[in-house]
């Protein structure tokens, strides 16, 4: 019956963050790579709402843009956070960007 209990606790759980699929990322000028997001945790009964509600921005589009698929585009060389947001959860992405 505990056992029970604790199963249904937490399939009920709501998410409590997003995490992305790298912390990091490297890609050339012209090139994209796409990050993905998960909320945390991921079997949270929200988890499809948090990851579905999730939109990206980038600190400088000049260097890099990301669309709200979590596809990023290196612009021109440089450095640039990519943050990815739902509701009050963050998260980020460090890209540098090489010729």
């Amino acid at each position: 019956m505990t056992q029970q209990r604790l199963l249904l606790q937490k399939r009920v759980a709501t998410a409590n963050g997003i995490t992305l699929s790298q912390k990091t990322a490297t890609i050339k000028v012209g090139t994209t790579k796409q990050v993905t997001v998960a909320a945390n945790p991921t079997n949270a009964s929200d988890a499809s709402a948090v990851v579905s509600a999730t939109t990206f921005s980038s600190s400088d589009e000049a260097v890099a843009t990301v669309t709200n698929d979590g596809t990023i585009t290196g612009v021109a060389i440089g450095s640039a956070t990519i943050k990815a947001t739902s509701g009050a959860f963050t998260a980020e992405v460090a890209v540098t960007v090489t010729e």
